[in-house]
């Protein structure tokens, strides 16, 4: 795997013209992409109405994006080293935007989730190769700073998009989420066009294709299984145990072409001696974690607002800004205290923020006060600040500093899968664990139940009418639908729980100083 941060990176930063022109490009290229991590999210009602598709079906439009970006950052150091990294930027960018503008005319549910992978296709290079261009317009003195302009932009996106993914949507129409990118987009590529200085080409850089195509295959199927398996009952289905094969046996085969390659002389797509780190190791784990736990408690809080508790597009949006808010206020704080905290205890504390926040959340009903969903928002974004950073500069603390490069991707592609299968899986269980908790409650409503005995009861709720009996179901889905949300933010949480004892098993950075913060944004 090449690197996707040093790729045709000088050791030392020679002084650039139009050195701003270019961070603000480039910085443009990142917010474009963070963007659409969430500014679809308050949408999703919206365009599930539009295109027909099921409560579950939808959150495709999510995962779609999430996984094809997981599969292709780890390649995306390579193009950059064989054709050039402001060409391999340049396209980036007009492949994502006209991908967007296709997902802004989609008619179907096929058409979205397709151009979304698009989108998710083009758009993993975005980040890793604008990081890369300020490492190397920069001086050593000055990429701290440099980087800490790029977390904020990274972490904008969070923040921003699901206010403006709101406004847009209650004010013009939530394909607009989408077509905000062509004007974003067409200033980066006007910038990147004039300003950046293309590298040199490496024809003779190769990719691992094998390891490369099983891996793709195996996450590509495993989405699939989990996406569509509550729809088609698992493993009753015979297309649900195709997947489940085809996932598992190109996960193999993966496995063994990644242990054999070194013996035929081949370089493999993933060094399996990374994995003897101990810190990368449980690193690759802890991401893959904070990937469930973030993006799934965002895709359940979306339908959660507009669904249950009836808020408006906008009123969602703006309650779940404080969220990402909460996450860049702590990148600042803990970028403070790294050096100066013992990493593992700011782990903790992060853990610890994340976890009482779902654990909160666990209590909510559709009564809660915007107050309370806005202050534990923040609070497990905060939980979010205190793990991103540290646990990335933990994680790379003892690996080799010619497989930092590789570390990235693989750092990466671990939470975007984590992202992708943490969001299937709650999906899947919320759909489950409403149907079952309907079928328990509707078990004790009977009409010989005493309750149906008072006159304001009886007359709303008469169980003898249809009318009654249509209101009564709509009372006990809502009760089934609270308790199956319940249950979610009490996995999410378990989850939080369950790792902290992980934070036993690393190693304390010998020189915190010297472990390279840059690869923590990325």
């Amino acid at each position: 795997m090449s690197s996707t941060t040093a790729a045709a990176t000088p050791a030392v930063p020679t002084p650039v013209k139009n050195r701003g022109a270019i961070t603000a490009c480039v910085i443009l290229a990142v917010i474009m992409q963070a963007l659409d991590t969430t500014i679809a999210n308050v949408a999703l009602p919206y365009i599930q109405g539009s295109v027909a598709a099921s409560a579950d079906q939808i959150n495709w439009v999510l995962t779609s994006y999430i996984v094809a970006a997981a599969i292709m950052t780890p390649p995306s150091g390579y193009l950059a080293t064989r054709f050039g990294r402001k060409r391999i930027l340049s396209v980036s960018i007009v492949g994502f935007v006209v991908a967007s503008v296709l997902c802004g005319l989609s008619q179907s549910l096929m058409q979205i989730v397709v151009f979304r992978l698009l989108q998710g296709f083009f758009g993993a290079a975005l980040v890793p190769l604008s990081q890369s261009i300020l490492l190397d317009i920069y001086s050593a003195e000055e990429r701290g700073s440099a980087m800490a302009l790029f977390g904020v932009s990274v972490m904008v996106g969070p923040v921003l998009g699901p206010v403006i993914g709101g406004w847009l949507t209650d004010h013009v129409s939530w394909r607009w989420v989408f077509y905000i990118n062509v004007p974003i987009g067409a200033l980066a590529l006007a910038g990147v066009s004039a300003f950046v200085v293309e590298t040199k080409s490496d024809l003779s850089a190769k990719l691992d294709w094998m390891g490369f195509g099983l891996l793709s295959l195996s996450i590509a199927s495993l989405q699939l299984f989990l996406d569509r398996g509550e729809q088609l009952d698992w493993f009753n289905s015979g297309e649900i145990l195709i997947e489940s094969v085809v996932a598992a046996s190109a996960f193999y085969l993966f496995l063994a072409h990644t242990f054999t390659a070194g013996s035929v002389g081949k370089t493999s797509f993933v060094d399996p001696r990374m994995f003897l780190d101990r810190n990368f190791a449980v690193g690759m784990l802890f991401i893959f974690v904070v990937g469930i736990t973030y993006l799934a408690s965002l895709a359940l809080m979306t339908p959660y607002l507009q669904g249950l508790m009836g808020y408006p597009v906008v009123t969602a949006g703006m309650v779940m800004g404080p969220r990402g808010m909460g996450t860049m206020v702590c990148m600042f704080l803990v970028g403070k205290l790294i050096g100066r905290v013992d990493t593992r205890w700011l782990l903790l504390t992060g853990l610890g923020m994340t976890a009482w926040a779902m654990y909160d959340m666990t209590g909510w009903t559709p009564d809660v006060s915007q107050w309370t969903i806005v202050h534990v928002g923040f609070i497990q974004g905060a939980g979010l600040g205190f793990l991103f950073v540290p646990l990335t500069t933990v994680t790379f603390a003892t690996l080799p500093p010619e497989k930092r490069g590789e570390g990235t991707g693989l750092y990466n592609l671990s939470r975007n899968i984590g992202s992708a299968v943490g969001i299937s899986i709650v999906t899947a269980l919320l759909t489950e664990n409403v149907q079952a908790n309907h079928a328990d409650i509707a078990s004790h409503v009977t009409p010989f139940n005493r309750l149906f005995d008072n006159p304001v009861v009886h007359q709303a709720l008469d169980p003898t009418t249809p009318v009654g009996r249509a209101a009564l179901d709509g009372l006990i889905t809502e009760q089934a639908t609270i308790i199956g949300y319940i249950d979610d933010f009490k996995l999410l949480m378990i989850l939080s729980l369950v790792v902290m004892p992980l934070v036993l098993l690393l190693r304390k950075p010998a020189s915190p100083t010297a472990v390279d913060h840059s690869v923590a944004m990325e």
